[in-house]
């Protein structure tokens, strides 16, 4: 199930801003905050295109495994920056997912951090599964619920 992304290959974008518990002593965004940034833009994707991590598991017994991940850090990020954390699907398979990042500063639109989590489908004894097949078709959709995250970005237009 290797899907081609070329039509549904949408950006979606998560606003939020740099809390002080996010920074070093020296006012600059500690390294592993950008993960669990990285999360918030993927279960906001999800949530644009009317599912949740939590309806996928209660339903379907179907976990995505966070198996690798990678962040590239481009500029440093400070307290009360607002950052927009904008992610995309960059592969899916029938028992995997890879999910692509850039994270932005709004106010000068500097590309802070770009990254990549790639994910396998489990039970919940971590067995490798397929994915069910209605939640894949959910997340190679058009986003139909844009009031419950950010607003969609189709991939060729410009981040800011």
């Amino acid at each position: 199930m290797a899907e081609e992304l070329d039509d549904v290959d949408q950006w979606h974008e998560t606003a939020l801003r740099v809390r002080y518990a996010e920074t070093d002593k020296m006012g600059v965004v500690y390294h592993a905050n950008y993960l669990v940034w990285f999360e918030i833009g993927r279960t906001e994707f999800c949530r644009a295109r009317g599912f949740s991590y939590r309806d996928m598991e209660e339903s379907e017994n179907a976990f995505l495994v966070v198996a690798e991940s990678y962040c590239r850090y481009k500029a440093p990020a400070y307290y009360d920056d607002v950052l927009i954390v904008r992610t995309h699907i960059t592969e899916l398979r029938r028992r995997s997912l890879r999910f692509g990042y850039e994270i932005i500063r709004e106010q000068d639109g500097v590309v802070i951090a770009e990254g990549e989590t790639g994910h396998v489908v489990t039970d919940s004894t971590g067995r490798v599964r397929s994915f069910p097949q209605g939640f894949a078709e959910l997340l190679l959709s058009l986003p139909n619920h844009p009031e419950l995250a950010g607003e969609p970005v189709p991939s060729d237009e410009a981040p800011l």
